[in-house]
């Protein structure tokens, strides 16, 4: 197996909305929020759904791998319930292997409301359900020493137990790739994602906030002068400003792509990831991996949902 994820597995409801939508229920542009299951219920009340899918950062991330041709699989904890099914059905037929048993659960599949507005920004509410149930029961060790590489989410952080997954992932892990995901997730969790940045991961993905929020700096030259010193391989994505790459204490640049109909946010860098660890498997130069996961996060930004 060239990847194995894990990470939060979420059937995601994608839903257009205006900006004072989001000032009415108190929600922050461009940010995940968890939610409890009312929560969730009062907010998709009166509006109307564009789609729902299966979906999850890394699960987004190894889909892509898959479509571009890698044999990948992926662990995430779904109820025995008309959505965990619908969820696995929806990896299997992008050729994904699930490395889940579904049971029944005391809550049921997570669902991420995404919430589109006319910038085409998405501003996610997360009802983890019992996707933020995975521990290390659930991670099989066999299977994590078969990837050459295992791909992990720091949403995956925002619940107690599924650290002990991390935890026992990274022990037997062949290469560990994360992505920091979410501003809120590293500034929430900013001292244990140093920790592993700088002790326990060889590819990080985050984009530019994140990296800055991480070191605690406003200047972008700082994240750059930091990560040299590290010799791990950072990729930052910076929106229009293209997406750099941080190896050996070499800086790779590639140029954002120019005059796209950009529709929908959902899953750039998830798409991004996919792209630039295609890159990595398949041995591409760091320019090369960049100009892939560009390539990719700039198909998925010109449709609404985050597969292609």
């Amino acid at each position: 197996m060239k990847v194995l994820g894990i990470g939060n597995a979420i059937v995601d409801v994608l839903c257009k909305v205006n900006d004072e939508f989001l000032i009415q229920n108190s929600l922050t542009k461009s940010t995940m929020k968890l939610i409890d299951e009312n929560e969730f219920k009062n907010l998709l009340s009166g509006l109307s759904i564009e789609d729902t899918i299966s979906g999850g950062s890394v699960a987004n991330s190894i889909v892509g791998l898959s479509q571009l041709g890698n044999k990948v699989g992926f662990i995430g904890k779904v109820n025995e319930d008309e959505l965990g099914q619908k969820y696995e059905d929806g990896l299997k037929k992008e050729k994904v292997s699930f490395l889940y048993k579904k049971k029944h659960e005391a809550t049921p599949t997570g669902t991420c409301l995404i919430l589109i507005t006319p910038d085409s920004e998405r501003t996610m509410c997360t009802f983890l359900g019992t996707a933020g149930k995975v521990s290390d029961k659930d991670v099989d060790t066999d299977q994590i020493k078969k990837a050459e590489i295992t791909f992990l989410e720091g949403y995956l952080w925002d619940e107690g137990e599924p650290k002990k997954a991390f935890d026992k992932a990274i022990l037997h892990s062949n290469k560990v790739a994360m992505s920091l995901s979410d501003l809120f997730c590293v500034e929430r969790h900013k001292a244990q994602f140093l920790e592993l940045v700088k002790n326990k991961l060889d590819i990080i993905f985050a984009n530019e906030q994140e990296i800055l929020s991480l070191i605690e700096s406003k200047y972008f030259k700082d994240a750059i002068n930091f990560f040299k010193q590290l010799k791990k391989n950072i990729v930052i994505t910076r929106g229009e400003k293209g997406s750099i790459a941080i190896f050996q204490e070499k800086v790779y640049e590639c140029k954002a792509k120019k005059n796209l109909y950009i529709k929908d946010l959902t899953g750039a860098g998830d798409l991004f990831a996919a792209g630039y660890l295609h890159g990595i498997l398949n041995n591409l130069n760091i320019n090369d991996c960049l100009e892939k996961g560009t390539d990719l996060s700039s198909q998925i930004i010109q449709k609404i949902g985050a597969r292609i």
